[in-house]
């Protein structure tokens, strides 16, 4: 869990950029979208002093605002449970989207919360007009240090571009959940996962935001 921990407190950056309280253009490019958006997002976890404090519920409604809307949490989920998805019945999958969905909101509330000068650059968007599944690539840049490269698997649906996935330094991020489910799954099955995401999701509402260091 601590690598997962580490590539999301990466990526939040990246899946921030994804969200807007307004619906956007339809004709929008997704990488317009995304560095479109990504500036009100960052600009507003730098100079809010209640998330930069640690002010968990604001934190929280900023995510659920403004990053939620633009991710597709059940294709995530889907992916990161792989065969074992299929398994499941229509209320276990409904229960692990919801429970995963939570945890992610969680982890990225607390990386949201220490924000502080990071910046993102795009690189030029290598897809054709026509694609409806497409590869955004990206790099934050930070105070010190290398620049960390990111990309994102965005995909186009009635609603819009979504994001599903994103690659944090060569990592993707389904494919690292997709062995914590399994190993959780061959202890309990899917109901185990839901208990052990659940009880995870417990112990982080009772934990308090870190914060920036000033």
């Amino acid at each position: 869990m601590k690598l997962i921990k580490q590539l999301i407190a990466l990526a939040t950056v990246a899946f921030a950029v994804s969200a807007t309280a307004a619906p956007a253009p339809a004709n929008e490019a997704p990488d317009v979208l995304v560095k479109r958006i990504s500036q009100e997002v960052l600009d507003t976890a730098k100079a809010d002093k209640e998330i930069q404090a640690g002010n968990q519920k604001r934190v929280m409604d900023l995510v659920e605002t403004k990053i939620l809307p633009y991710v597709d949490f059940q294709r995530m989920t889907s992916l990161a449970a792989g065969r074992y998805w299929r398994e499941a019945t229509p209320d276990q999958q409904k229960q692990l989207s919801t429970e995963f969905r939570t945890l992610l909101i969680f982890t990225y509330s607390g990386a949201l919360s220490q924000v502080k000068n990071e910046t993102i650059e795009f690189k030029p968007l290598r897809a054709d007009p026509s694609d409806t599944e497409v590869e955004v690539r990206s790099q934050v840049n930070v105070a010190r240090g290398e620049p960390v490269p990111l990309n994102y698997r965005v995909a186009k649906s009635a609603a819009g571009w979504k994001i599903y996935d994103i690659n944090v330094l060569g990592a993707w991020l389904v494919e690292t959940y997709k062995g914590t489910f399994a190993s959780e799954i061959s202890k309990g099955g899917i109901d185990g996962l839901i208990k052990a995401l659940a009880n995870k999701n417990k112990q982080l509402a009772n934990k308090p935001l870190k914060t920036v260091q000033k």
